[in-house]
This record gives C-alpha cells, sequence and structure tokens, in this order.
C-alpha cells in the first residue's frame, strides 16, 4: 500500500500524477486525507480522499508520499502525526517520497542527513543536511526518493513505480502513458 498524504492547499499534479501511474502498475494506493472528505488543492480542485491519517496502517505499507504545494506542506508540517508517520516509516525501512517543497519537511525533520535529494528552486537550504543535487528532476537515495516540481510529476511518479514494481514495469506504465 502506497499513502499519499492531502493536506488543504496540495499541489494536484504532484499527487493525483503519482497516484494515477502508481495504480496502473497495480500498485495499491489511497490518496490520505489530515481530516476525512474532500481535500481542496492549491488550484481549488477538491479531491476526495480514500481514508483519513488515523487509518493509515504501516503495517500495510511500502511506502508514504508527501505532495507539495506551500499551503499543502505547511499543513502537512503543522501535523504532528504526520511527523510521525514519516519517521516511523523510516524506521521500519519503508520508502519516503516527497516533491516540491515537502521535502524540506524531510530536511526539517533530520532525514535527509547525507542524503542526495532536490526540491522546488530556491528552498535548497531548508534540505538540512542533504546533498542538494540541484539538475535532477528526481532524486533517489537508499530509501528516500525526492522531486523538484510540478514538472517533475511524471518521472517522479514513475520512479515511485520502479522503486515498488521494477524498472520493467515503470517502462511498461510510461510507454502506456506516451511520456517521453
Amino acid at each position: 500500500m502506497v499513502y499519499i498524504l492531502l493536506a488543504p492547499g496540495f499541489e494536484e499534479a504532484e499527487a493525483l500524477v503519482p497516484a494515477d501511474l502508481l495504480r496502473r502498475a497495480g500498485i495499491e494506493t489511497a490518496l490520505v486525507s489530515l481530516g476525512g472528505g474532500a481535500v481542496a488543492g492549491g488550484h481549488q480542485i477538491a479531491v476526495q480522499a480514500d481514508m483519513t491519517l488515523d487509518q493509515a496502517d504501516l503495517d500495510r505499507a511500502e511506502m508514504v508520499v508527501l505532495p507539495g504545494g506551500g499551503t499543502g506542506v505547511e499543513n502537512l508540517g503543522r501535523e504532528p502525526a504526520v511527523e510521525k508517520l514519516v519517521r516511523e516509516a523510516v524506521k521500519r525501512k519503508l520508502w519516503v517520497a516527497a516533491i516540491c517543497a515537502a521535502p524540506t519537511l524531510l530536511g526539517r525533520w533530520g532525514l535527509l542527513e547525507g542524503r542526495g535529494a532536490v526540491c522546488y528552486p530556491g528552498l535548497e537550504d531548508k534540505l538540512s543536511g542533504a546533498q542538494v543535487a540541484r539538475e535532477q528532476d528526481v532524486a533517489v537515495d537508499g530509501k528516500i526518493i525526492t522531486g523538484r516540481a510540478a514538472g517533475a510529476a511524471f518521472a517522479f511518479g514513475l520512479a515511485l513505480v520502479e522503486a515498488l514494481a521494477g524498472r520493467e514495469e515503470a517502462q511498461r506504465v510510461r510507454r502506456a502513458v506516451c511520456y517521453g
């Protein structure tokens, strides 16, 4: 199971493109709200969550994904249960992925120490302890995957598919959506 966390103000493309690609690869994926119901993204596109954060079960999880969007990331960062979930996922050696402004949360929580990472341009100083890979759209280092911004949503989503289902499946999905 992949849990994609949605907070009000999330960047829609950074949540929905990866969710779509993961589901095309047959990977069980849930959109998770902080409080239930529909969540309005940064461009006021309301997305119906599959479950709430308190229903997320790391015993079933393979990956936790944090989409970006300035307001969405601020809202994720204000919720102690999000940090607790992500820290526990790292402790259990599950995959953790973040895109755009969301990698700054991983930096704030000390989870990027010595790792290669990318984020939205201009926020690199908030990737505490990371080795910033400025020219990449996606960085994979150990079980941490980071992505640059909404324009990298397809590359990011395909990196998630590859991490969980292998390169061949990621290539199959890439071809199916006519990406690159």
